[in-house]
């Protein structure tokens, strides 16, 4: 399908970034993967060609680009099967906490370093007793004179090790009546007394992502760095989520795009009984299906992204987007793996990194059981 949402500029900027990745990403996959982290050269070289923070603008050291030049980097990135180097999550989920909330001062001190990927950032919502009930978390920030002192445990952090800021959700107000006006967000500098990187935690997929445990230790931050008012920090979430629902959205239709592509080359190479097994009405079928599944996952998705560029409120549609092409591009990729048979299983093979890096989609920026509770309530249910 001829896609209307990209201009010629954003075509030029498609071919630049993927010669990008073939020149400073393909490359390093393998050593990145078993290393289970990225070269923090490689963020610098993406920032310095203008692949970081696509959409800021230049008055903050930024490209001056839109949403659909960080689209472009999203889809290229799952078209050569990278799933650790989180630009994505740097660029168009954490960043923007910080153009949009952050005042000037914070704005001129940390944005130019993150599109220079000087600055590499995370954030830390997640800990080891609540996910998606935010209101629940545990982490607190005690205001004392001019500095808060966070203490509590952060886990299941992407970017954990490299980052160099984090934003923290920690409580500001412990008080159990204000459950969600109590919640704060609190920039914290890599380095600072009592900010403690845990372990690298092993995981199923995505390799060469350094998710990490990280915690909070009397750490003294100063008050200056609050994002916003206090109390704050969950509408400021509910308002960025939905962005970062749609850039999984995003990975999950181009990395199926691209295995049912690969699986239509490998099905018309491989031998079966003396003919090519893309000859058999079962695999023709299931590839049939996939490519459909995905051409309706693509169509919907391009009408949420121009609509999101355009500036709606999509709640609803981004929900729906999430939950649906995550668990469409889960059986997708299953479905392939399925026709490569026992080199399906090999790691070898970008079929099985895909299968394997997939499943967390349907977990993390809110599992795909959170997304219907909140469309449900969309629809007054």
């Amino acid at each position: 399908m001829d896609r209307t949402i990209f201009t010629k500029d954003h075509d030029e900027f498609r071919a630049a970034f993927r010669k990008f990745v073939a020149k400073e990403i393909a490359p390093n996959q393998k050593r990145w993967a078993e290393a289970g982290i990225v070269d923090r050269e490689a963020w610098r070289k993406a920032g310095s060609a203008g692949f970081l923070c696509t959409w800021l603008p230049e008055e903050h050291g930024g490209p001056g680009g839109d949403f659909l030049h960080a689209t472009i980097v999203m889809e290229e990135l799952a078209y050569a099967y990278e799933s650790g180097f989180a630009m994505a999550l740097h660029s168009d989920v954490v960043v923007p906490y910080l153009h949009t909330f952050g005042n000037d001062e914070q704005r001129k001190r940390w944005l130019p370093g993150c599109a220079s990927g000087e600055l590499v950032t995370a954030i830390a919502m997640t800990e080891p007793g609540t996910g998606s009930d935010l209101a629940a978390i545990k982490t607190t920030a005690v205001k004392d004179g001019d500095h808060y002192v966070l203490n509590g445990q952060k886990t299941f952090i992407s970017n954990g090790q490299l980052c160099d800021l984090v934003v923290v959700a920690a409580k500001t107000d412990p008080d159990p009546r204000n459950a969600h006006k109590g919640i704060s967000l609190i920039v914290v500098e890599a380095g600072r007394p009592g900010f403690v990187k845990g372990k690298k935690l092993e995981k199923m997929g995505m390799a060469s992502q350094d998710t990490s445990e990280l915690f909070f230790e009397d750490c003294r931050v100063p008050a200056a760095n609050l994002l916003g008012a206090e109390g704050s920090g969950f509408m400021q979430l509910m308002q960025k989520l939905q962005q970062e629902r749609l850039c999984v959205a995003i990975g999950a239709v181009a990395g199926a795009e691209q295995v049912v592509k690969d699986t239509v080359t490998y099905c018309k190479e491989r031998q079966a009984f003396g003919k090519p097994i893309s000859k058999f009405q079962n695999t023709q079928f299931k590839l049939v299906e996939c490519a459909t599944k995905v051409q309706i996952g693509r169509a919907f998705l391009d009408q949420v992204i121009a609509q999101h560029v355009a500036g709606k409120h999509l709640v609803t549609e981004c929900s729906m987007a999430k939950w649906w092409t995550t668990d469409m591009a889960q059986e997708v990729i299953d479905d392939c793996l399925q026709l490569f048979g026992g080199y399906g299983y090999m790691l070898e093979y970008p079929v099985t990194r895909a299968f394997m890096d997939a499943r967390v989609q349907r977990i993390y920026a809110g599992t795909n059981e959170i997304m219907k509770v909140i469309i449900a309530k969309q629809m007054g249910l």
